[in-house]
């Protein structure tokens, strides 16, 4: 498994009930259920991801991410988890405050638009960055609202949400004592664990 999922995974009580949203093919949802005993959905949009979670024995639903979370009530989960998916929603401010509101703690990852590849790329060579983190051309990529690490952090704040753990990797989903020193300039994928701020 991915080192970035299998940090993850260290971050999840055994026994929680989780919500995967984008849970592509069920992978780590599964490996979840396998290790540590968690209960619980996935979410995903993609037919073909859809079947895969099926088939790895996840419990999924097809939705679209862009529609909400009305469907569950407050504190329906210990952990709702969103890898890789943050910058693909029309709105993840109010995705967030959703996750929230439907679990205890949140877990997010996204690529991080401030690691210094896409900062060269668009300083030097005026064009919209290609990396292993983010593959795509600028106009067929799923991403549609790309952030740096100080922007999450402060739309963070903005929403009332405490930050509990935070860890960077590279496109290895390995992490170094540079991306600590320096998350917004070295790490390419960032880790977030989240709360709601106590009322």
């Amino acid at each position: 498994m991915r080192a970035d999922l299998d940090i993850i995974s260290r971050w999840i009580e055994p026994g929680a009930r989780v919500l995967d949203l984008g849970c592509g093919d069920g992978t780590l949802l599964a490996r979840l259920m396998a290790t540590q005993g968690v209960t619980g959905y996935g979410l995903e949009i993609n037919p073909d991801n859809v079947i895969a979670s099926v088939a790895a024995g996840v419990n999924v639903l097809q939705l679209d991410l862009d529609d909400g979370l009305s469907q569950f009530e407050d504190d329906s989960f210990d952990v709702v988890l969103m890898t890789a998916a943050l910058q693909e929603v029309r709105r993840p401010d109010l995705l967030l405050a959703e996750m929230l509101r439907i679990g205890r703690e949140s877990v997010v990852t996204f690529p991080n638009f401030g690691h210094w590849k896409p900062r060269l790329s668009i300083a030097l060579r005026g064009v919209m960055p290609i990396s292993r983190a983010m593959p795509d051309e600028w106009y067929d990529t799923p991403n549609i609202h790309l952030c740096t690490v100080r922007d999450f952090e402060r739309l963070c704040r903005m929403l009332g949400i405490t930050i509990t753990r935070r860890h960077m990797v590279n496109h290895a989903h390995r992490s170094t004592w540079g991306m600590r020193l320096l998350p917004n300039l070295l790490g390419e994928i960032a880790l977030y664990r989240l709360r709601r701020d106590p009322r």
